[in-house]
């Protein structure tokens, strides 16, 4: 449960038992199952998942695209679920920046990356020279102010990707979503698109929350959350070792410890690793006992819960409903041969 949401010390991000239900060709799929989510102020983590496991849909609730269909989430000590659609629309304006996979989403293509920075502030109202100054300092900040006159034509995908970055900061956002920033460019522009998050994060305190299936990315966050069907299955910490110094005694380039955790749920449900679960030979009755070091899960010995038994008992059953409908036809059949009909 959560409380005290709107304490000055409050997280900036809670999740509290999310769910999102889309329809779909007159059928419900449920993207988020009762999701928990905590993101701490100036946080930069890393949400992963395969296609289908809620990590889009996340986002999209956070940025204000999509309303949860249950549970609760704050964002900035703001209610999702309660703001009215004027409201969610200032929430977007005001507190969130966006960068998706496709630049072209973020940008335009006839235009120069200063004009394309300088779009939404026109939209904005923002005076001419208010305009170009910010464009300037979002150009500087995304190490591209050479590139200013530029067409899009004229830019790599790595260079184009930037500067997206830099028109998602226009609105001076407190919360910045990133959905496959790095799934078009190299793996060179790749390191370099993660170190603008990296000094985005540190320099302007920006909570950032970056969607990617990049095996890599937990080198250049702080945390990385495993969503699985709707759910937080599991986070894994970057933790920074101490530099140990070379024959010279120069310090050598920092290294990193990975602890990976598994998440129990505000309903006490955790998501078992798919290897674990087939050491517990698929059963899914399983016994808990506490120990000196923990919770130990023991399977249950004889029980016939595994995916194949359940597959032979529904079988069976079915054989046998078919053998008793057959019984009871034969049964009405006999006595009216009896009586030669």
């Amino acid at each position: 449960m959560v409380t005290d949401i709107y304490n000055a010390n409050a997280p900036f991000i809670v999740c509290d038992n999310l769910v999102r239900i889309y329809q779909v060709a007159e059928h419900d799929v449920v993207a988020l199952q009762g999701l928990d989510l905590v993101v701490q102020t100036g946080e930069l983590m890393g949400i992963v998942g395969v296609s289908g496991s809620g990590k889009s849909t996340l986002l999209n609730v956070l940025g204000g695209l999509d309303r949860p269909s249950a549970g609760r989430v704050w964002v900035n000590g703001q209610d999702l679920l309660k703001l009215s659609n004027a409201a969610l629309d200032q929430y977007r304006l005001s507190t969130v920046g966006f960068v998706w996979q496709q630049s072209s989403r973020n940008l335009i293509s006839y235009m120069s990356a200063l004009k394309n920075i300088e779009m939404p502030m026109t939209i904005l109202g923002e005076s001419p020279r208010e305009k170009r100054k910010r464009a300037e300092e979002l150009l500087e900040l995304v190490g591209l102010s050479e590139r200013r006159k530029h067409k899009l034509s004229e830019l790599s995908g790595g260079e184009q990707q930037r500067i997206a970055i830099a028109v998602s900061l226009v609105n001076r956002p407190k919360l910045l979503l990133a959905d496959e920033p790095t799934g078009e460019v190299d793996e060179a522009n790749a390191k370099m698109i993660y170190q603008i998050f990296k000094d985005l994060n540190q320099e302007l305190n920006l909570t950032t929350l970056i969607v990617s299936h990049d095996i890599g990315l937990a080198q250049h966050v702080d945390r990385v959350v495993a969503i699985r069907d709707g759910k937080v299955a599991s986070e894994t910490l970057r933790q920074a070792k101490e530099s140990q110094p070379d024959i010279e005694g120069d310090a050598t380039e920092d290294e990193f410890n990975f602890t990976e955790l598994t998440v129990l749920d505000s309903a006490g449900r955790l998501q078992i690793p798919k290897d674990y679960i087939e050491q517990l030979a698929h059963n899914r009755r399983v016994q808990l006992e506490v120990t000196p070091d923990g919770i130990l899960i023991r399977p249950v010995e004889g029980h016939p819960t595994s995916h194949e038994d359940a597959e032979a008992i529904v079988t069976e059953m079915q054989e046998a409903q078919k053998a008793n409908r057959l019984q009871k036809l034969i049964s009405r059949w006999l006595p009216k041969q009896g009586r030669g009909e």
